[in-house]
Formats: structure tokens, sequence, C-alpha cells
């Protein structure tokens, strides 16, 4: 599998991930095309409050885990889960509080990326 796939199957099971513990606006930013960005892809999302941050979290180390054996490369954020950030190289997720997403607004800190809003199904 080259790595253009391994990387949508890695998104396909993020975003399921996010949607089974009902994550709230969630967005993938394509940073492909933006010179010296930090990996290809951010997912972003809100959650209610901390103990829905952490499920969310949890929820996509686990399924990722599970269907693909990989673990993030770094975690941060969970102690507090305002914001948690799970970094699997070339897709970086971003679990906010919306108060705190709101806040932050990263999506505008990275404008030029291509955008794609992901529709709930809840």
């Amino acid at each position: 599998m080259g790595k253009t796939e391994s990387t949508d199957l890695l998104i396909t099971h993020i975003i399921d991930a996010l949607e089974d513990v009902k994550a709230e606006d969630i967005q993938i930013l394509d940073l492909r095309g933006i010179e010296n960005s930090v990996c290809s892809y951010f997912i972003v999302c809100s959650g209610n409050s901390n103990t829905q941050v952490n499920a969310l979290a949890g929820s996509v180390q686990k399924k990722v885990s599970k269907a693909l054996k990989e673990k993030p490369f770094h975690v941060e954020g969970t102690e507090t889960a305002e914001w948690v950030l799970l970094d699997y190289i070339n897709v970086v997720v971003h679990i906010f509080q919306r108060t705190v997403r709101e806040y932050y607004d990263i999506e505008s800190l990275w404008g030029d990326a291509k955008i794609t809003a992901i529709a709930s199904n809840y």
C-alpha cells in the first residue's frame, strides 16, 4: 500500500472514530499545497466537555490502533482536555472544546488550506 492510500485509510478511520463519539464540526484541512507545513492534513473537531474531548481522543487511538496497528507519534493535552492533539506524522488530529476552538481559530491560521467539512449523521 502506498503512502497516499495509507494516509487516506488513516483519515477514514479517524473520521469514523470521531463520529462514533459524536464529534461536532469535523473538518479536514489539506495542507499539502502549503510550503513548510508540518504535515499533510489536519483534522479538526469539537467536543462539548473535557469528558467528551478525552472520549474522542480515546476513540481515535483505539480505532486506529485496532484497524491499522498505528499509535500516535505524540499526544498532548489530555490532562485538561481543552485541546487534545494526536500526531500521526502525516495527519494531526486537533480535538477542541468549542470555546477553545473558537479562540484559537486554527482554520483561519491555515487559511490557504483546502478545507473539507464532514457532514454529521446525527
